[in-house]
């Protein structure tokens, strides 16, 4: 029996606040599905069904959205590593800016065509160029293999640009993989980039924050437990490269803007990785948005206050080269 104390509270009703927008209150008002059945952790064919099963999902939310404006794009690869490049239209030639983009996907799902998608949406809402990691991703290929080709594309744009031109961001398992690049990116003696774009992060695999129980049955998504132990690999959980929340920030980390949601799963992740920047004496800042949950409001008016945010601080970090 655990000693760890515990407050019950009694089961009630959350109101969705009234003064967010008609879209916003809408999403908040749909009914939860809350987690999901994951196959047994030996079971390699049950997983690439489960991420097949998945990424076809997140592929028709892209599809019934068309990019506000053309891009160009073409296929990339660096070793073992694959991406893309997308470069939306108005971005001039000798534009030098880059964004290294992580996609998200709970570190097992958003690769091929929902990589490139997730990345021509970045490009469109940065408007600059942006360089998208496809990393290898579990059962077939688990934790260090995805890290190792974010590195191999970070090095990579090292090779053609100064590092002032760069900067890093992902949402929730690409916010993980991001900030695992730059601590493992710094401990290897490459120099840091610009900044870092954490959306949502997914930086703690043990799941031990606050939020993971206050906000469990509030936002859509559960725990990720058993995908995080897919990823990992039978690395420890707490290791600075798998929940990169436990680095030790005191070495050097890039300027970062980090963000979450009240009623976000990951709310702790955001806060507790804030205030271990913070106290490490580097610039970092928290944007927490009223009522969002993980993923913010799948396209409402409030999501492009965020959006001007992160494209607002990118330009300021990288007009800072």
């Amino acid at each position: 029996m655990s000693d760890t104390p515990v407050l019950h509270v009694p089961a009630r009703d959350i109101p969705v606040p009234g003064h967010l927008s008609l879209e916003a209150r809408a999403w908040l008002s749909m009914p939860l599905g809350i987690g999901s059945t994951y196959p047994a952790l030996g079971d390699a064919e049950g997983w690439r069904q489960y991420v097949a099963s998945g990424d076809a999902m997140i592929m028709q939310m892209f599809l019934h959205h068309k990019p506000p404006v053309p891009c160009a794009s073409r296929a990339l690869n660096e070793g073992a590593a694959r991406g893309y490049e997308i470069i939306p239209e108005g971005v001039l030639a000798g534009d030098r800016r880059v964004y290294l983009d992580i996609h998200g996907g709970a570190l097992i799902m958003g690769g091929g065509e929902v990589c490139k998608a997730m990345a021509t949406a970045s490009a469109c809402r940065l408007g600059a160029r942006v360089v998208a990691v496809d990393y290898r991703m579990p059962p077939d290929h688990p934790y260090p293999a995805g890290l190792d080709d974010c590195l191999a594309f970070y090095k990579a744009l090292l090779r053609d640009h100064a590092p002032s031109e760069i900067i890093v961001g992902g949402g929730s398992a690409g916010a993980n993989l991001a900030g695992a690049l730059l601590l493992r990116a710094r401990d290897e003696g490459l120099p840091l980039p610009a900044a870092a774009v954490l959306i949502s992060p997914e930086a703690d695999l043990t799941e031990s924050g606050d939020s993971f129980a206050t906000n469990a049955g509030i936002d859509g998504m559960g725990s990720l437990m058993q995908a995080n132990l897919l990823y990992a690999a039978g690395a420890p959980l707490d290791h600075p490269y798998v929940s990169p929340l436990f680095g030790d920030f005191g070495k050097g980390f890039a300027p970062t803007l980090v963000t979450a949601g009240t009623r976000d799963l990951f709310l702790s992740n955001a806060a507790r990785l804030h205030r271990a920047l913070r106290n490490a004496g580097i610039a970092a800042e928290l944007h927490v948005q009223e009522a969002a949950t993980h993923g913010a409001f799948a396209g409402a008016p409030e999501d492009a206050e965020l959006d001007r945010e992160v494209r607002q601080f990118c330009e300021a970090k990288w007009g800072g080269s």
